[in-house]
């Protein structure tokens, strides 16, 4: 594989370490579906060109240089020998479009977030994690696979100014203004997501219902400039020391 990092604009390439660093702590944490969904991110610059994944590898297998440079229609920007899957982009490029301040886009197929779209109350405020997660979450009515982009209008408009959202009998996906905000907020839906399934493995007449006011004050305590700075400047690093620590090879 050819390392790029010479031929494109150092801004480019930092979006590229991060969105590699991503897709190789989604396989680590074990939410990749084999080669299915995406994780995309906006090249920085004029352009409205995104990075996303090539279709035939593994998320383990990602490195800054393999991630496919396309256009909003899902066309590769550059020739390049990999698979883009355009339709995969149906709903990265509704929500990069629809929202000047989506960065990234993250979209999974985890067991557990699958099992939590597909509840009809959604993510229950029972757990301190469900509620930092939760006052900040969409839902978006099942269509069938992502083909169709008249969808896209559809997807923008449920979304609103949410950044996180439950597509429907379908999976998870969030956004940011960085690829560590996007990556954050969804280790915390799925971890809510996770816990919600065991919690209700265990019956729900026995459930604790916090006392009243509490989800409101945790939305509080969890939103603002202070908790976006956490992500962004100690909880990503801190990821991408784990990363380099295991394989350092995401970045080139």
């Amino acid at each position: 594989m050819e390392n790029l990092q010479d031929k494109v604009s150092p801004e480019e390439w930092s979006r590229r370490v991060d969105l590699a660093a991503a897709f190789r702590l989604v396989a680590l944490y074990g939410w990749d579906d084999l080669i299915f969904t995406h994780l995309s991110a906006r090249v920085p610059g004029p352009e409205h060109h995104f990075l996303i994944n090539p279709y035939q590898l593994m998320f383990e297998e990602v490195t800054a240089s393999s991630l496919v440079k396309i256009d909003m229609d899902g066309q590769p920007v550059d020739d390049t020998a990999h698979i883009v899957n355009a339709a995969g982009f149906t709903i990265h490029s509704a929500i990069h479009m629809g929202r000047e301040d989506a960065q990234a886009v993250l979209h999974l197929h985890t067991p557990h977030g699958q099992a939590v779209s597909a509840m009809s109350e959604g993510l229950l405020p029972h757990t301190q994690t469900a509620m930092i997660a939760r006052h900040d979450i969409a839902y978006h009515e099942y269509e069938g696979i992502a083909t169709d982009l008249e969808e896209r209008e559809r997807l923008v408009a449920d979304l609103g100014s949410k950044n996180a959202m439950l597509l429907r009998n379908h999976g998870t996906l969030t956004c940011g203004d960085s690829v560590a905000a996007a990556f954050v907020r969804m280790y915390f839906l799925e971890r809510a997501c996770e816990a919600q399934v065991h919690m209700l493995a265990a019956g729900r007449n026995g459930l604790h219902t916090p006392p009243q006011g509490v989800a409101e004050k945790v939305e509080q305590q969890s939103s603002g400039p202070g908790v976006a700075m956490i992500s962004q400047m100690l909880a990503w690093p801190a990821l991408l020391r784990k990363l380099d620590r295991i394989d350092p090879a995401y970045k080139t």
